[in-house]
């Protein structure tokens, strides 16, 4: 089993088509056929199901495809930091963040990193806490922004901030000066995100303990469609200020504190506990931590407190 044939097999799963992946790769049609033959030889088991209208993997070759797109990461990384520019911090890093701060976050992470380390590439991944868990879990993503996740024990994780959870409406119907009470929510209609947002298991935790029972009628695991539903009058919702920040600026959605009890999440930055940190990963960590901090000194975070260093 050689890279050749590993990049082979990824490129007719991506194309469905021997050809296509021949002409994908510059390789002429034996050839392609030869590496795929090997590999199934090899593993014993057949990698593709030979269809009218392509190739289709099997578990086996879902399996291996999979195993083999980590293990090209892995080796990209490494030929990044061995090269000539070894020097200087260079390389690809893939970074995971929640939709509610990628908003406030991603741009600006992104600027920074182009003109501090203009020989790093940076790849962002946006999604709900249990999709940035499985990303991370798989090594799809090397550094993270997730709830605290404590359960996971496969992850080093650094504490960073806690973040007030605001009550959000259509304008008008809140004031961020006067905290929300919890128990104003009780038969309220409610549009939450679905179960695999971690957001979605504060709430409803926090809900439980109060005694306190909602009308949800709608879930949803998209954020955009979530605040349209609120902004349309469908609901109500719950979600941290950095998701709709830009919404109460420009006066689409309103939203208070919730208190009695106080509602917050906590936000950390997890990396894989066995996996080493690559140069270009390092510096990408830094910077986020930098800038998470210094838009919550500034104010320009509304209901987060810094807890980092």
């Amino acid at each position: 089993m050689d890279i050749k044939q590993i990049r082979t097999l990824i490129a007719i799963a991506e194309t469905g088509s021997a050809t296509k992946a021949g002409e994908l790769l510059h390789l002429v049609q034996p050839a392609v056929s030869r590496h795929i033959r090997m590999l199934e030889e090899e593993c014993g088991v057949p990698l593709f199901e030979r269809e009218r209208h392509g190739m289709v993997l099997t578990d086996a070759g879902r399996t291996l495809v999979e195993y083999g797109r980590r293990a090209l990461r892995e080796l990209d990384k490494a030929r990044a930091e061995i090269g000539p520019a070894a020097n200087a911090v260079a390389g690809r890093v893939v970074i995971g963040l929640l939709a509610s701060t990628s908003g406030l976050l991603a741009a600006e992470l992104v600027a920074r990193l182009r003109t501090k380390y203009p020989a790093v590439t940076v790849s962002v991944n946006v999604g709900y806490s249990g999709n940035v868990v499985q990303w991370l879990d798989a090594g799809e993503v090397e550094l993270a922004l997730v709830y605290d996740t404590r359960s996971s024990t496969g992850f080093q994780v650094e504490a960073l901030l806690d973040e007030r959870l605001y009550i959000v409406g259509p304008p008008g119907d809140f004031d961020a000066g006067q905290p929300f009470p919890l128990r104003q929510l009780k038969d309220r209609a409610m549009v939450f995100p679905n179960a695999a947002h971690g957001l979605r298991s504060i709430i409803e935790h926090a809900l439980a303990v109060a005694g306190i029972s909602v009308d949800i009628v709608a879930e949803t695991n998209g954020l955009d469609l979530q605040k349209s539903l609120v902004a349309k009058g469908f609901g109500y919702t719950i979600l941290p200020s950095s998701a709709v920040l830009d919404e109460f600026r420009q006066g689409l959605l309103s939203g208070a504190p919730i208190a009695s009890p106080d509602l917050s999440r906590r936000i950390v930055l997890a990396r894989a506990a066995t996996r080493r940190p690559s140069p270009a990963s390092v510096a990408a960590a830094a910077e986020l931590v930098a800038l998470m901090k210094e838009m919550v000194l500034a104010d320009e975070w509304p209901g987060a407190s810094w807890i980092g260093r």
